[in-house]
């Protein structure tokens, strides 16, 4: 269908500013799971022998909680256990509500008795603190707040080793500590990698590994760049993809065959980089009319999903070897993601559409087979735990959702506000029993817990 220029303007401005959400999926087993200081396999690095051996997994941060966007896998997925399996009318408990947070679609972080979000504020891109009972701890600033198009604040920030880790919408990277919120360090994307500020903000979500603070400049001297977390040197960059630009997803780290790959998106492309040194391993078409890719790559048993608004979805294989890697598609669906929410759940891949699929999809995972169409939700972004998916539409309607391979079951849903709205894209949050919602200037937090 064709697209009528205010109708795609408005539309795209919505792509842009829906945060992703990684796939998320039942929690990994310790054998499939990595922590950060995990000891890669023994296989040769790119060997194809190594890919038949190691399935690979997911590497987790070793911070605990919920130390960054998506989680500590940065998959979405709690591993809670015990919680309610269906909510009363108008909801679960709430626990308590705050206000002040100003405008910005960014999810909040838990780390201990911390909860850590940010929100442009007048003239500013502020970072606030909280303790767990919603009393503000302290608050600081992170460069000028987006006055552009759809104004706010995008990225969550990331928690390592007492420190916070946030990146603004105009590029400047900043450095925190995180018990008082003084600023360390901060460096200027646009100004060290020559990046140009790109439509809608950027918007990546911060990924520390080990050492490195990676980020995506997507500019003419580094696709991507690692960052040392201690004082934001270089350490190392991935050399430009043709004339790709920095795009609105954030990365995902694996290991697979030997190596620590970072997964993300370009403008133009999804690619794979080797974590440790930077260099380029596979790359894949992933080019829309507007040029821009908003949802975080999946992984699982060695293959990866990309997927861009308007257009389409592919799962490629990954195919490593001593003269180099390749990505083989192994599947292409319609579903056309654009709020990140593409869940990895028991062998299912459940999406929720944008503009081929105002709903969402239920695909088999292994055949890219369409399942089934759910109209009974608005699209939006998820979060999945205990069995069950934690829904934040799009209109901000709340729901509970049990996914199965015949259907979907609701066990419960309310209205996050007294009235609907088009633009409810901060992704839920769930720790320890609580529920995390944003809406702009609010919070709030409700007991999920079972009863």
């Amino acid at each position: 269908m064709r697209i009528g220029r205010a109708k795609a303007v408005g539309q795209l401005g919505l792509l842009a500013l829906c945060l992703l959400l990684p796939a998320c999926g039942e929690p990994p087993s310790t054998s499939s799971a990595a922590s950060q200081t995990e000891d890669s396999q023994a296989a040769v690095p790119g060997d194809e022998s190594a890919a038949e051996v190691d399935p690979g997994g997911i590497i987790a941060s070793p911070e605990p909680d919920w130390p960054q966007f998506g989680g500590p896998r940065r998959d979405g997925t709690s591993d809670e256990k015990g919680l309610a399996p269906t909510w009363p009318k108008g909801g679960p408990p709430l626990v308590w509500k705050i206000g002040g947070l100003g405008y910005g679609w960014s999810s909040p972080i838990v780390v201990g008795d911390r909860l850590y979000v940010t929100g442009d504020v007048d003239d500013d891109l502020v970072i606030f603190a909280f303790d767990l009972s919603g009393k503000p701890q302290w608050q600081a600033k992170n460069g000028k707040a987006w006055t552009g198009s759809y104004h706010g604040c995008r990225a969550c920030c990331a928690y390592s080793e007492g420190k916070l880790y946030h990146l603004n919408a105009h590029g400047r990277v900043a450095c925190l500590d995180a018990a008082t919120g003084k600023e360390l360090w901060a460096c200027d994307l646009t100004q060290r990698f020559q990046a140009s500020e790109i439509t809608w903000a950027f918007a990546e979500c911060l990924l520390v590994d080990g050492r490195h603070l990676l980020v995506t400049p997507g500019s003419g001297t580094a696709l991507m760049a690692a960052l040392d977390k201690q004082n934001g040197q270089t350490i190392w960059t991935t050399p430009p993809l043709d004339a790709d630009k920095a795009t609105y997803s954030s990365p995902l780290l694996f290991r697979y065959a030997g190596r620590r790959i970072v997964a993300n998106c370009s403008s133009a492309h999804g690619f794979g980089v080797d974590a440790d040194t930077g260099k380029l391993l596979w790359t894949v078409p992933l080019k829309n009319t507007y040029g821009v890719n908003v949802t975080m790559p999946n992984f699982d048993g060695g293959r990866v999903f990309y997927v861009t608004a308007y257009a389409f979805g592919a799962c490629y294989r990954l195919r490593p070897g001593k003269t180099g890697w390749k990505a083989e598609n192994v599947w292409r669906t319609t579903l056309d993601t654009c709020t990140g929410s593409v869940l990895l759940v028991n062998g299912l891949l459940i999406g929720s559409g944008y503009e081929k699929h105002r709903t969402w999809l239920c695909l088999d995972w292994a055949t890219g087979q369409p399942l089934y169409e759910f109209t009974g939700l608005t699209i939006g972004s998820a979060v999945f735990a205990d069995g069950r998916m934690y829904c934040l539409g799009v209109d901000g309607q709340v729901s509970l959702v049990k996914p199965a391979r015949e259907r979907f079951e609701v066990n419960g849903r309310f209205q996050l506000l007294p009235h609907k709205v088009r633009d409810a894209w901060a992704h839920p949050v769930l720790l320890h029993g609580k529920l995390y919602l944003r809406y702009h200037d609010r919070l709030w937090c409700y007991d999920v817990g079972a009863k």
